[in-house]
């Protein structure tokens, strides 16, 4: 009846979550069940039917717990029985659960969850509020692996006009900063309030409903004719309008899309959020969020960009074996980045890592900060010179084809493009053309050259493409195909075979 009754529910359109708390089963074994055929579940079921149940002498201490507690975990049962019955065997929890559920199924007891009364709330007035959240996704590469990209939402809750923005680097103070500042740049102003989550990113503790912001935030925030409203923990549902607009780039933007660059993730969701997003008409409010943004954006805020703060770099000396002391503790810096007693870092902490940078303000590392004493903090790439590497990887790269001096230049400029990735490009590059013929390797770097194509997987479509142009040329049929390992060549094409008359034939056999 279990099995019957797991497979109605599933045709009623219920989740495997809903229907694992409506029996009181584990999801996983209501998965399981509904992947087994019929015939599959009764075999298994007579197979079960057989054996010994070590629990079974508990059965009425274990419902009768069940009936007056509906909600005591199956761990708490665990431990009762060792409680309560000193000679209780050396019994696994995973037995244990397993029992439990069983007297669950058994005796139809299901988790009496609490439930949460909820009341629709009214539209708010033009220019109160929006809301903000994160999110972050595994996004599939052209090179088949996965890269995690994090993004940042923003949304008026009257219009519900959104804005967007990827990194592929975790989100600090500062970035986050400068994510409001592009976002009220799009909107064209800033509204009276501002919603979010207990995020470290703004607020250090909350003591009894008193908020201590980040420094850099609170600076922010002080500059800004804005009211900040922080939700409590745990309850990301009293900001219902920003978590469905989170869903919606995952499921309806992401899903499915390929990473290049962060770059180009961010002008593809500008361009969505053109023409889906804030152009479709929304679910709730049936009205068009950019239509709705024309009445709504009279009443924000102006907006005027305020000068970001320049965070407080400390300089730092490089030491010989090129590392910085700091605070106690040795950090490890690239290969050649100490060139005399004059060479110095800059340094800023951000969060629980430690970003130190040249004098150009370039970052050249970072590092999760030691609580301890005396430890040295070292990445293993650090002893590597990686500009030399990548040197004689572009030159190696290079003797792939006969004009080298294009091959070279072109190289260059897709560091250019994509220095981050450079390694990685070459590397897909280096497999591409070792699989091509000669000729079409050079056809296909020359046609990425004139138009301007720095990336390794196009690179593999131009190359596709045109070999296939290639296939698809028709080879004139008078055409003599010689053996070039055979000479001469003219006389062996003009040979005429010797011909036999049959007359003489005749004669042998006669």
């Amino acid at each position: 009846m279990t099995y019957q009754r797991i497979h109605q529910l599933y045709r009623d359109k219920h989740s495997i979550r809903s229907i694992s708390r409506i029996t009181g089963l584990n999801w996983r074994t209501v998965k399981l069940q509904l992947s087994m055929s019929e015939e599959d579940f009764l075999t298994i079921s007579q197979q079960k039917k057989g054996r010994k149940k070590l629990l079974l002498e508990f059965e009425d201490f274990i419902y009768n717990r069940l009936r007056s507690l509906p909600d005591t975990s199956s761990a708490q049962i665990h431990d009762l029985l060792k409680e309560q019955f000193p000679g209780f065997g050396p019994i696994s929890p995973k037995t244990v659960y397993n029992f439990v559920m069983a007297i669950r199924a058994k005796y139809s007891l299901s988790v009496e969850e609490p439930t949460r009364q909820y009341q629709m709330v009214a539209e708010l007035p033009y220019g109160q509020q929006a809301q903000v959240d994160f999110g972050f996704y595994n996004m599939r590469t052209t090179e088949g692996r996965t890269r995690k990209v994090q993004f940042f939402c923003m949304s008026l809750s009257r219009s519900r006009f959104k804005y967007v923005l990827f990194t592929d680097r975790p989100f600090t103070t500062i970035t986050v900063i400068e994510a409001h500042e592009r976002a009220f740049s799009h909107f064209g102003g800033m509204p009276q309030e501002l919603v979010y989550d207990q995020d470290r990113l703004f607020m250090v503790d909350e003591n009894w409903g008193d908020l201590i912001l980040t420094e850099h935030f609170r600076q922010y925030i002080s500059q800004r004719p804005l009211k900040t409203y922080f939700c409590r923990a745990a309850d990301p549902e009293s900001k219902g309008k920003i978590e469905n607009v989170v869903k919606y780039v995952k499921r309806n933007f992401l899903y499915g899309r390929f990473f290049k660059d962060v770059q180009l993730v961010n002008e593809e969701v500008l361009a969505w959020l053109k023409r889906t997003a804030n152009a479709l008409i929304h679910g709730t409010t049936k009205l068009i969020p950019a239509e709705e943004m024309e009445n709504e954006v009279t009443f924000l805020y102006p907006y005027t960009p305020v000068k970001m703060m320049e965070p407080e770099y400390s300089s730092y000396a490089v030491r010989k074996d090129n590392t910085i002391s700091w605070k106690s503790n040795f950090y490890s810096l690239p290969l050649g980045t100490y060139k005399d007693r004059q060479s110095r870092v800059l340094v800023i902490r951000e969060e629980q890592e430690l970003v130190i940078l040249n004098t150009e303000k370039q970052e050249l590392c970072r590092h999760i900060i030691s609580p301890l004493k005396g430890q040295k903090i070292l990445q293993t790439d650090h002893g590597r010179d990686k500009s030399r590497a990548i040197l004689e990887m572009m030159q190696e790269f290079a003797t792939l084809f006969t004009d080298q001096k294009e091959a070279l230049g072109w190289v260059f400029q897709l560091k250019t493009e994509k220095p981050r990735y450079i390694r990685d490009q070459i590397q897909l590059l280096k497999t591409i053309v070792n699989k091509l013929e000669p000729v079409l390797a050079l056809e296909t770097l020359y046609y990425c050259s004139q138009y301007h194509i720095y990336s390794a997987s196009d690179f593999k479509s131009v190359a596709e493409h045109l070999g296939k142009l290639q296939q698809q040329e028709i080879v004139p049929a008078n055409t003599i195909t010689n053996n070039p390992l055979t000479a001469p060549v003219q006389q062996k094409a003009n040979t005429e075979p010797a011909r036999s008359k049959l007359i003489n034939y005749d004669i042998i056999f006669n």
